[in-house]
């Protein structure tokens, strides 16, 4: 696949998780065989005003292929974001249309976009002039049920220059629960000529091969399939490439590519932050280990190195769910 002129290899990248897939994340998904990753969803306006935290979200880190995401309401607000995460060297620009998160969504930015085909248009020719990057956009199948406008979006996205799209199955009010709906995601592949990327449900490398065969999708975007799980793409990689199935890694791989990925958050974040951040990434890397329930318990009062020393040890010693 291609976004602009830059040549994508692989079969999957890692989705773009505000306050889950951050620097560390994406750089340890990549080493397991993410083909690319998209940045934690930025604020334009915060952006603008000069906000430091915000740039946080534009380091490439050192991933191979990597893209800025943006999410806002006002065309000329993205369009100045544009420029600023331009100067951070992404290979391009993701314009966020999907977030659900209300914070996001009350507030003009994100799914809320997909109720005004209008200003999709403004602000994908607007951030498209603005840069010299290529840019993509990232939408859901709608709003609700009663308003399924993938298809109208995305010729929308790609009269207005989008270099590529990616879509996530499910509409803004449903969320993450019920299945993706995979004739959405066909539709759109069937109503443009830019590439599109399936997004949801994507947890394994059957799971994979489902999408691309049901959507005829160019590519993939993991999100959820890859929280604890950062060997998810070399599982679909393998199964995509040769028909393989590859087992997921044994407890004590599992748990040592787990300290990898915060040794990873420790470089780039305060202690502080990273044990509170810690509490999550370890639960979810705790799946599939007996007792789980209890460990989990443990992981959210983690406030020292030595509590997750204390939680592996256990689970260890609990060994793995057969």
């Amino acid at each position: 696949m291609k976004i602009g002129n830059k040549e994508i290899l692989g079969f999957a990248a890692l989705a773009p998780m505000a306050g889950v897939a951050d620097r560390a994340m994406r750089e340890i998904c990549e080493k397991y065989g993410a083909a690319y990753a998209v940045g934690e969803l930025t604020s334009a306006k915060a952006l603008t005003l000069g906000d430091k935290k915000s740039t946080v979200f534009l380091e490439r880190g050192n991933l191979s292929v990597f893209g800025n995401q943006l999410f806002g309401g006002e065309a000329t607000t993205m369009l100045e974001a544009a420029k600023i995460a331009e100067g951070f060297n992404p290979d391009f620009i993701d314009i966020n249309m999907g977030c659900p998160a209300p914070k996001v969504a009350n507030n003009g930015g994100g799914s809320s976009l997909l109720r005004d085909p209008v200003l999709v248009g403004q602000i994908v020719r607007a951030v498209k002039d603005a840069v010299s990057l290529p840019v993509t956009v990232k939408i859901r199948t709608g709003w609700d049920s009663d308003s399924i406008n993938a298809v109208e979006i995305a010729q929308i996205c790609e009269e207005n220059g989008a270099d590529a799209i990616t879509v996530h199955g499910r509409t803004r009010a449903q969320m993450y629960a019920p299945p993706v709906n995979v004739d959405i995601i066909k539709s759109v592949k069937n109503a443009v000529k830019i590439p599109v990327i399936a997004n949801g449900d994507i947890v394994d490398g059957i799971s994979a091969k489902k999408m691309y065969e049901e959507t005829g999708c160019d590519f993939l975007m993991v999100g959820r399939g890859a929280m604890g799980t950062p060997w998810v793409f070399d599982k679909i990689n393998t199964y995509m490439e040769k028909g393989e199935i590859l087992p997921d890694p044994p407890l004590e791989t599992r748990l040592e590519i787990m300290m990898e990925q915060l040794d990873l958050m420790k470089k780039y974040k305060s202690e502080r932050t990273v044990l509170l951040e810690a509490r999550k990434h370890v639960a979810w890397y705790l799946k599939g280990v007996r007792g789980a329930a209890a460990l989990r318990r443990m992981c959210g009062e983690i406030s020292s190195l030595s509590d997750i020393d204390i939680i592996c040890e256990k689970a260890l010693e609990s060994g793995e769910d057969v």
